[in-house]
Order: structure tokens, then sequence, then C-alpha cells
């Protein structure tokens, strides 16, 4: 159970994060006209509408503005979206990055890592699932690592992303089902430099099918503001910091720490979570790390 909730970095984008394997040389090329570095079409809009393309990326449906205030009219978390990430496990990468002055701050995950891997990541609608009933104001559910089958299930709020609760892909008498109580608060809204917030939730339900129950609380602040550099490409961004800590009883079981590298219109563009019981603020030996890709 040590690896299965990784604070932010469970959140996942997708806005500009969907392939297009076209092929193009200009904007016009492109449906969406939106032609990446890489000589691929960027996602078309999904209203029918043609994009506003910005230096950053295609916006048919959002366009950043840049004022280092992320709102949810910005956050692509909606059921049905999809992204590509490069993914790491037990990955060597230095979280600290290198001041550019007045404040400011960039980090550069666009190299290959070791045992790098793309996976295309979706946002899943509730509808139809075996755990729907149990729980009605769900948004959408994800994976939480890559190393795990199991899924966090989300509600989506004008103030808040929450974490309602984690699920196994099947029913049955060895199944997984944990419920947040109150719902564990992932995000703020809007999210600005400086920001705090933080949640305790009992969980409690099942684990493989075994009865469980034990607290965690969640602790995240905006530290820094900067650039992200990633294989699909260089983004403003605001970096959340996540101090997870689970308890049972009176002991302290697991604390892990999460950055998580927000952009306006593209949601999380890269996180990066450490081992568990890391004492260190800024970390590189990483459990997992991820950021998006073409």
């Amino acid at each position: 159970m040590s690896r299965w909730v990784t604070g932010l970095a469970l959140l996942l984008c997708s806005i500009g994060c969907g392939n297009n394997a076209t092929t193009c040389q200009t904007d016009s090329d492109c449906e969406s006209h939106f032609c990446k570095a890489d000589g691929t079409c960027g996602p078309a809009p999904t209203d029918g509408s043609t994009a506003d393309v910005s230096a950053d990326g295609p916006n048919g449906l959002c366009n950043p503005n840049h004022d280092e205030m992320i709102e949810l009219a910005e956050l692509p978390f909606a059921a049905g979206r999809m992204g590509t990430f490069r993914v790491a496990t037990n990955a060597t990468w230095d979280t600290a990055g290198t001041a550019t002055g007045g404040g400011m701050w960039r980090w550069d995950l666009s190299a290959q890592l070791s045992g790098d891997a793309d996976r295309m990541v979706m946002l899943a609608s509730p509808s139809g699932t075996w755990w729907e009933a149990s729980f009605p104001s769900a948004t959408y559910a994800t994976e939480l690592v890559s190393t795990s089958n199991l899924s966090g299930v989300f509600a989506v709020s004008a103030s808040s992303l929450t974490l309602l609760g984690v699920v196994s892909p099947e029913a049955g008498a060895f199944r997984t089902e944990l419920a947040y109580d109150p719902p564990a608060q992932i995000l703020a809204l809007p999210i600005t430099a400086g920001a705090t917030w933080s949640s305790t939730s009992t969980v409690s339900g099942t684990a493989q099918g075994a009865v469980v129950a034990y607290t965690e609380r969640y602790a995240s602040r905006v530290d820094e503001v900067g650039r992200m550099k990633t294989p699909y490409g260089e983004f403003p961004v605001l970096r959340i910091a996540t101090d997870l800590t689970r308890t049972s009883g009176f002991t302290t079981v697991l604390t892990k720490r999460t950055y998580t590298w927000v952009a306006e219109c593209f949601g999380p563009v890269a996180t990066a979570q450490s081992q568990d019981f890391e004492s260190s603020v800024e970390f590189t030996d990483n459990a997992e790390v991820r950021r998006l890709a073409p």
C-alpha cells in the first residue's frame, strides 16, 4: 500500500497533450492549426472551432495569459482527456533546478532518463464502472503510479481538486475500494505563488480484499515559479510541493514528497516523487519521474 498515493503526481494533463500523427511543416498543414516542434500536428479543438495558437501550445479551449495564476478554466481536468507522458522509475534527477534571477527557476526534464517509457494516460469517466455508485460525485479516475494498476477517483469543483478514493480495475473478493473521509484536497484553486493548503483524511475500506483503515495528511504549497523543459516543449510553470504523511494509530508508516510543475491550459506538465521517507527538501533519488511527451 505504501506506493499507492503520491500527492500531486495523481494529476495528469490533457489539452495540448493528445497525439495526432499527421506530419506538418507549417500550422496551415494541420486541422488544429498547430504544427508542433517535432513536425506532427497538435490536437484539434473538440468544439469544432479553429484553434488559436499561442507561443506555448494549441489553445482552442484555453489561452494562457501568463499571469502566474492558474484557475479552473485553465486546467484540463475532465473525463475523456488523455496525454502521453515519458515515465522513468527509480530515476536519478535533481529536483532543485537552476536559479535564473529575479526569484525565477528553470528545470530541464527533456533528456532521456534510464528506463524511460512513454505511457498514454487517460482521465476515465466514472460512468459504467463497478465503483460508480460508491463515488457519485466523481469527475474522473486515473492511474496513480506507473507501477500499479490502481486508480485514484477525483472530484473537480471551482475551488478544488479532491481525491475521493482508490479503486482496482475489477470488483470481486480481492478488489481494492478505499474511501477518503473527508476527501483529500489535492489542489486549491486558483493556484498562485505562495499559496498553501492541507487536509487530513480517514482512509477506510478494502485493499486487495483485506479490511484496512489509516489516516493520510496532505500538505501543499506553491513554492517556486519558473520554466520547465519537457520532451514536448518548454512551459512557464508554478511548482507545487506536496508532503504526504500516512499514519496507522500513532505510528507514521509512510512519508513521501512530490513536486508537480503546472502550466496554464496544459495542467501538470511534469511530476517528480521521492522515495519513501525522503528527508531532504530537494532530492535526486526519484521513485518516479514523468513529463509531457509528443
